[in-house]
C-alpha cells in the first residue's frame, strides 16, 4: 500500500498532465476548480488518469457527484438545506466540510473538490 505521499505525487502528476498546470500549483489544499482551474469536462480526464495510473475503478458519479441540485428537498433559494448537507456528506466522505457548511451555497460546491480530498479519495480505493 502506498503511503500518503506517494499517492500525493502521483496525484499530483496526473492534475498537471490533465490541466496543464505546473506542479508547485497542485498543492494538498489547492481546490480543482478554483486554484487549478478545472472545469466540468475535466473531470471525466482526471476520473480516467487516476484510473489508469492507479489501476482502480472509479464508478462513474462516485468521485464528482451527479444530479445534487436536482433534489428540491436538498437545495432551497441557492443554498443546500440541511439534508443536503447531510446527501452531500454521504456522498463526498472525504471532502472538508467545515467551512462549507457556515454557508452552504450551491456555487461554492465547487470548492469542496480539493487535491486532498482526491488523495484521500484514492488512498481509500486502494486499500479496498
Amino acid at each position: 500500500m502506498p503511503t500518503y505521499d506517494e499517492i500525493f505525487e502521483k496525484v499530483q502528476a496526473t492534475l498537471v498532465d490533465a490541466l496543464g498546470v505546473d506542479e508547485d500549483e497542485v498543492t494538498r489544499d489547492a481546490t480543482l476548480q478554483g486554484d487549478l482551474g478545472a472545469e466540468s469536462i475535466d473531470f471525466l480526464d482526471i476520473v480516467f488518469r487516476l484510473e489508469r495510473n492507479f489501476g482502480i475503478k472509479i464508478p462513474r458519479g462516485e468521485l464528482f457527484p451527479e444530479n445534487l441540485m436536482a433534489d428540491p428537498e436538498w437545495v432551497a433559494d441557492g443554498k443546500l438545506t440541511t439534508k443536503g448537507i447531510e446527501e452531500l456528506k454521504a456522498r463526498l466522505p472525504y471532502a472538508d466540510l467545515a467551512r462549507f457548511e457556515e454557508d452552504p451555497a450551491v456555487d461554492k460546491i465547487g470548492d469542496l473538490y480539493t487535491v486532498d480530498m482526491l488523495v484521500q479519495y484514492v488512498q481509500s480505493k486502494l486499500a479496498a
